[in-house]
């Protein structure tokens, strides 16, 4: 069975950081973009990072920029993303996911372009 997990979520003060995990069993991440989403309650989802198959690109979203960085492990077959300086407004639920349809340059934030999903873990930033 394909399957992605997230962990590392939690409770942090603002200003904190926390380090998401995303290990894939059932498959082999090598071949894949990984993304991180998010969510938070009555907002729609939003793209948070992605990371290209190959490791040579990376994205981000603005409002995460210089605070927030993707790294994969392929020996581990886990993703990270190291978040620093977290804000109340980075609460929420937030999700990896796996493309392996794009090109192995390419760290797209399309959600339409992942195959699989996480279950999620929850964030969250107290001010």
């Amino acid at each position: 069975q394909l399957q992605l997990v997230e962990s590392g979520g939690g409770l942090v003060q603002a200003g904190g950081s926390l380090r998401l995990s995303c290990a894939a069993s059932g498959f082999t991440l090598d071949y894949y973009a990984i993304g991180w989403f998010r969510q938070a309650p009555g907002k729609e989802r939003e793209g948070v990072s992605c990371i290209s198959s190959s490791g040579e690109s990376t994205n981000y979203a603005d409002s995460v920029k210089g605070r927030f960085t993707i790294s994969r492990d392929n020996a581990k077959n886990t993703v990270y993303l190291q978040m620093n300086s977290l804000k109340p407004e980075d609460t929420a639920v937030y999700y990896c996911a796996a493309a392996g349809k794009v090109p192995i340059t390419v760290a797209t934030m399309d959600p339409m372009a992942f195959d699989y999903w996480g279950q999620g873990t929850q964030v969250t930033v107290s001010s």
